[in-house]
């Protein structure tokens, strides 16, 4: 009986070990079969390879996407500090393991102070939106705080400690970073000239070392007492300081009273899957108004003949100045009514504007209905996918190039001139190379695109005007027979990481 039994726990005993070496070998065989280049768990696609390695880390640790997306961001304050930062404002799109999506809006505010007729004051010039006049209050920290509360799993400081040691010991300036401090002016901005600028006072170039002491002191402190130490106490006091000097109305109250807002995303149905956009002031419902106008023309297909991609493009491009002629309904949700921007996710306003879409030839701005803004750069987005399911899209800014070129030299902070984006007014995810459709409705062509494609829509009426750099950036994850793809985009020198 004892040996009938000894029997029957052996057989047992085997058929376990035989079912987890199944499953063992199941599992190495999907992670075979991941193509080259992807990942069998998580990744993380921000706009430099340093910074989406800085992600993959603390998910590896295991962090949430949430966790590997403000480590990222951080690493991105001092790799592309002329994109984002401290200084500036983010909205997240955070959606859970169990499939809920909310948005965590921190972007910048006005000051209490701002003056009700600086809107007078623009320009179709970016110098001339520069300066301490166009400074919001910068969300960037208070979101971190708020989304880490609610989605975070790692501790706090230690989400810091990769982007503080890199700022405190220095690294090579990356291209994109040099190329944009070939362009600081010293007398218009001496502050942020100084603070890259070698002992011998030469102008930082690329793959020279930089380091960010100011801001890694900065960090420090953060990382140890909390986003509280950003908004009051002797980081606030410097920061303030900085902006009043350098004329700006921020204040101290204007920094203790920002609040983050969260919500719930909008959802639109795209053929077989369904995206979750933030609301406005968010541009995700001309992005979707835009998709949707294209859904209808029914491409089963890329195009391949000339004719074929011309006419893709004319049509791409005339949505495209259709979305640029609604972005004066896309603003702040506690000014203006989102009736309109709520209409721009419906299937039938792009069923609408599809039929003013003509097939041979192009029209004046009137009939787009467009009115002068001003086209925005110096934006960062990061995808991140943790192993859970969980996931993060977020886009950081401080607006323009530098932003407002205000640079705080006892916090380390470049400031953003984000109210310049209110400006005339009461962002396109397309494989490169790109068509851009600025604010005149002029079409810029991406260097390599097509010459034939580019004369047939000259001659359907278009205009055209050179354009040596593009700023848009398309960091995107995406997991599909249990692989993580995860792409960066190659116009900022962006690379991906994961496991």
């Amino acid at each position: 009986m004892a040996r009938s039994k000894a029997r029957v726990y052996t057989c047992c005993a085997l058929l376990l070990l035989l079912v987890f070496a199944v499953i063992v070998a199941i599992a190495v065989a999907v992670r075979r079969r991941c193509p080259s280049g992807s990942f069998s768990k998580a990744a993380v696609a921000a706009d430099t390879k340093t910074c989406s390695e800085v992600g993959r880390d603390m998910l590896q640790r295991g962090g949430s996407a949430v966790d590997g997306a403000i480590a990222a961001l951080l690493c991105t304050s001092i790799m592309n500090p002329q994109s984002a930062g401290l200084g500036g404002g983010s909205i997240f799109t955070v959606m859970d393991s169990s499939g809920n999506v909310k948005i965590i809006n921190s972007r910048e505010t006005a000051p209490s102070k701002v003056d009700p007729h600086l809107l007078k004051s623009c320009s179709q010039s970016f110098n001339l939106t520069s300066g301490s006049k166009w400074i919001g209050v910068p969300g960037e920290i208070r979101g971190y705080e708020l989304v880490h509360r609610r989605y975070g799993k790692l501790p706090w400081a230690e989400l810091f400690q990769p982007t503080i040691k890199l700022a405190r010991e220095g690294f090579p300036i990356p291209p994109v970073q040099g190329l944009f401090i070939s362009f600081i002016d010293q007398k218009q901005t001496p502050p942020l000239w100084k603070a890259f600028t070698d002992e011998k006072g030469n102008l930082l170039k690329t793959g020279d070392i930089v380091k960010f002491e100011k801001l890694a002191d900065t960090l420090e402190t953060i990382a140890n007492v909390g986003a509280e130490a950003f908004y009051s106490g002797r980081i606030a006091e410097d920061l303030v300081r900085d902006v009043q000097e350098a004329g700006g109305v921020l204040t101290l109250e204007d920094l203790a009273s920002y609040k983050v807002k969260v919500t719930d995303a909008w959802v639109v149905p795209m053929g077989d899957y369904q995206m979750y956009i933030p609301p406005p002031p968010s541009g995700g419902a001309l992005l979707s108004l835009v998709l949707n106008i294209m859904k209808g023309y029914h491409m089963d297909s890329a195009p391949q003949s000339a004719d074929q991609k011309t006419r893709f493009y004319h049509r791409y491009v005339e949505a495209f100045k259709f979305a640029n002629g609604l972005k004066k309904h896309i603003g702040d949700p506690n000014f203006i009514s989102n009736k309109t921007a709520m209409k721009m996710i419906e299937a039938d306003f792009a069923d609408h504007i599809r039929t003013l879409i003509s097939s041979n030839r192009t029209h004046d701005p009137q009939y787009y209905s467009l009115t002068p803004y001003l086209d925005s750069l110096g934006t960062t987005h990061l995808s991140v996918l943790a192993e859970d399911g969980s996931a993060v899209a977020v886009t950081s800014t401080i607006n323009h190039i530098f932003g407002s070129k205000v640079y705080s030299s006892r916090t380390g902070i470049v400031l953003n001139n984000e109210l310049s984006d209110f400006c005339k007014r009461t962002d396109e995810i397309f494989p490169a190379p790109v068509v851009f459709v600025d604010s005149e409705n002029t079409l810029k062509f991406e260097p390599k695109f097509d010459k034939d494609i580019i004369k047939e829509l000259k001659a359907l009426g278009h205009n055209q005007k050179e354009a040596t750099r593009f700023y848009n950036v398309v960091n995107v994850v995406e997991k599909k027979d249990g692989c993580v793809c995860a792409v960066s985009d190659q116009r900022k020198k962006g690379e991906a990481a994961g496991y």
